[in-house]
């Protein structure tokens, strides 16, 4: 049975990744009112680096400044860093405007397999059969989950395109956040990290933004976006993981497929069949087949 420590961070974990979850529809029903993603992005990290700066001072003061302060090269570092993170957000949002949420958000799942050929090429070994076996199980669960053997979704390839890229920057994203000055509180690194990635978010904008800038965005969506973005999955998902450890932890986040899947289905009418929700099953189950130890009873 699991301990009261490892439930909590069960609670914790599940909470972070639901509200990951929630964040691509928010975007979709953005679009909705004709805000631009060079907008929602920006909304979105301006909020977010308020938010964090105020947990950062607020941590100060609790810890009376005993917490390690980062260096100077750590701060380039996690800037560095974070700039993944904010081309993940960038290239998420606009795979969200060409293709539906239940199929970018798989799309973005494609970290899994991504990830392991990642830190093959990194750790220059091949992945053990398990990993293999969650692989070539994420490719099939992906291919019903996005209906391509009934095709009867008409996908934009500018849609699949930004999805991969963001996988792509995702997968950047989770080695370099679990690798990059941990010495210091995950406050410190989120918000730095956040810094880096509104670099890329406000040249992004600048380069992109051909109308006048919409600022009405900071009061309709833009506290929804950073709250369900940038500040309460961090904060959760860094409090929970230490307690479920990394295996559970990564199972328990796989919630955000489903809850992405099921927020695009009520609140804008996305139609998902019965083979997509296999296959959305089929890359939970991935998930699970590469984070599950298999002890052998003899």
């Amino acid at each position: 049975m699991f301990g009261n420590r490892v439930l909590k961070g069960v609670f914790l974990v599940a909470l972070g990744a639901t509200s990951y979850g929630m964040l691509a529809t928010f975007v979709k029903l953005a679009y909705h009112e004709n805000f631009t993603t060079a907008e929602v992005t920006t909304a979105q990290f301006v909020y977010g680096i308020i938010g964090v700066l105020l947990i950062n001072s607020f941590q100060r003061v609790k810890n009376k400044n005993i917490a390690f302060k980062a260096t100077g090269k750590n701060i380039f570092h996690l800037m560095l860093a974070g700039t993944s993170l904010g081309m993940t957000s960038v290239f998420y949002y606009l795979s969200v405007k060409y293709i539906d949420v239940s199929i970018a958000i798989v799309l973005l799942m494609q970290t899994v397999w991504m990830g392991v050929l990642l830190e093959m090429i990194l750790d220059k070994k091949l992945p053990s059969i398990q990993k293999i076996m969650a692989v070539v199980i994420v490719l099939i669960g992906t291919v019903l989950a996005t209906n391509l053997i009934q095709n009867e979704i008409a996908l934009d390839w500018r849609g699949l395109f930004w999805g991969i890229l963001a996988a792509a920057s995702f997968t950047t994203t989770m080695f370099t956040a679990n690798r990059v000055a941990t010495e210091i509180t995950s406050a410190q690194r989120s918000l730095y990290m956040l810094l880096g990635g509104a670099i890329i978010v406000f040249l992004f904008s600048i380069v992109t933004q051909s109308t006048p800038f919409n600022f009405e965005i900071f009061l309709k969506w833009g506290i929804i976006v950073a709250l369900f973005g940038t500040i309460i999955p961090p904060m959760l998902l860094n409090a929970g993981f230490p307690l479920t450890g990394i295996g559970l932890g990564s199972i328990v986040s796989s919630l955000e497929l489903p809850v992405s899947v099921l927020m695009a289905y009520f609140l804008l009418s996305e139609k998902v069949n019965g083979l997509q929700w296999f296959g959305i099953i089929l890359i939970i189950l991935a998930i699970v087949v590469m984070n599950i130890k298999f002890i052998r009873k003899i």
